[in-house]
């Protein structure tokens, strides 16, 4: 997997980039490094702050990014002003990537093995589940299957006419729905004990 912050350009910080973001601070060279620290400082808290998976690198790569600006000529007029304006938008693509990076992990983890077909633990509990759902009042067992029935797109104008069809809202089906399947899953895991 790539670093947390995987930004667009390549760029070197160079000595004499460093050198003119630090007269930037200040014209006496021990007060620039100071500034310097201080400035790093404050944003290493910022990106803490936001969650940053690694705040130091995001605080280098501000400083980076500010640096480059001013090498290449970019008017400065509010250099603080500047830098936090920078750390923002390296937060922003930072949480974007991090976003991006976690879906792709649940994406993974949803996807089931295969199971094979002596797979005990998964017949065990279709087995389990096939009883209870038995035990069901004839009515509960309408709603359950046909509640979850349906995928994507299908299942909404399937639920509504399930509803339709009972008597109920469409939040008393999902009221429902959900109770039917909490006993459910309770059921289930008596049965996997005893089993």
């Amino acid at each position: 997997m790539d670093s947390p912050t995987s930004f667009k350009k390549e760029w070197v910080l160079t000595k004499e980039a460093l050198d003119n973001f630090l007269a930037r601070l200040d014209v006496d060279r021990d007060r620039a490094g100071q500034k310097y620290e201080g400035v790093r400082l404050k944003l290493l808290r910022y990106f803490q702050w936001c969650g940053a998976v690694a705040p130091d690198m995001e605080a280098d790569e501000t400083i980076n990014r500010v640096a480059r600006k001013i090498e290449e000529g970019e008017n400065v007029y509010n250099l603080n002003a500047y830098i936090y304006g920078v750390a923002r938008l390296v937060n922003a693509e930072s949480l974007k990537l991090r976003t991006r990076n976690q879906q792709i992990v649940e994406e993974v983890h949803d996807i089931e093995a295969p199971a094979t077909e002596d797979d005990t633990d998964t017949s065990r509990r279709r087995g389990c589940f096939d009883r209870c759902l038995q035990c069901l009042p004839e009515r509960s067992r309408e709603i359950v299957i046909g509640y979850y029935q349906f995928d994507k797109g299908e299942k909404i104008g399937h639920r509504k006419q399930l509803a339709a069809k009972l008597g109920m809202t469409l939040n008393a089906l999902r009221i429902a729905a959900h109770r039917i399947r909490v006993n459910l899953e309770s059921c289930v895991k008596e049965c996997l004990g005893h089993a």
